[in-house]
């Protein structure tokens, strides 16, 4: 788990490689979201941590290009990519919240990872 909560932040942009400087980094952003030292980040410790962490106006823009890389640069994921990619709960958390996407190519399970990404750091329940 640990590992793929590093590559997510990797490609949030944070400097966590695998150098003294980035493992300290790391190891303090593990202290946050895993207090309990599990090894397990759960989506919630995630999301307190992003909302904590950024406060620049690119969030939901980063988190939207995160998704189109998790998507292979489609304008929607779906339900399967989202469980091949992330974490079960984290998953499911999105399955459960993104819109259905509704574009001339997405095919009937697509999901809007846009407009999820742009509540999540908007005005929403989330």
């Amino acid at each position: 788990m640990a590992e793929e909560f590093k590559a997510c932040l990797i490609s949030l942009g944070y400097d966590v490689e695998n150098d003294k400087q980035g493992d300290a980094e790391f190891s303090r952003i593990m202290g946050i979201v895993d207090p309990n030292n599990s090894g397990a980040v759960t989506f919630q410790a995630f999301i307190d941590f992003m909302s904590r962490e950024t406060t620049d106006t690119d969030t939901a823009d980063q988190v939207i290009a995160s998704f189109r890389i998790l998507a292979g640069d489609k304008a929607f994921i779906t339900a399967d990519e989202l469980r091949r990619e992330l974490p079960p709960d984290q998953a499911e958390y999105c399955i459960a919240r993104m819109a259905p996407y509704s574009g001339p190519d997405a095919p009937p399970e697509a999901l809007d990872y846009m407009s999820f990404s742009t509540a999540l750091y908007g005005e929403s329940d989330l």
